[in-house]
């Protein structure tokens, strides 16, 4: 039953992305550029998202238990460090550079544009990197 409620999750999250316009590169930079030609409509986007999410938290955090699991999985981690800012860095030069990011990334590969595919494998070999240099610290 996990497979299909995460499976239906990302079709919702994937459907939204699509209507509201966050897997149009254009759109986004667009977004991003305040000082000149600013499209703002993706400001609504991201509130509907945050408003959606503080509601949804609110009713989660009454429940005694998840639908499909035996127990919540709630971040524990609360501090800024290194890591944290430098992912946060990287994520944010990559949405500013491309106007993409992972989400909006693996939902355009249906697209099967280069840029795109470039984006997705560039993203995928740096979590495969993330993973074997923290393999190495450890």
């Amino acid at each position: 039953m996990n497979w299909l409620a995460s499976f239906i999750a990302g079709f919702i999250f994937a459907l939204g992305l699509v209507i509201s316009g966050m897997t149009n590169p254009d759109k986004v930079i667009g977004f991003l550029d305040l000082f000149g030609d600013w499209d703002y409509a993706l400001a609504f986007v991201m509130a509907g998202a945050v408003l959606f999410n503080l509601l949804t938290f609110h009713w989660l955090k009454r429940r005694q238990s998840p639908l499909f699991s035996d127990t919540f999985h709630w971040p524990t981690k609360k501090d800024i460090d290194k890591r944290l800012v430098i992912g946060a860095s990287f994520f944010g030069l990559g949405w500013g550079l491309l106007g993409i990011c992972p989400g909006p990334g693996l939902v355009n590969l249906v697209t099967m544009n280069a840029k795109l595919l470039v984006f997705v494998a560039a993203m995928l070999a740096g979590m495969l990197a993330f993973k074997i240099f923290d393999k190495m610290k450890t």
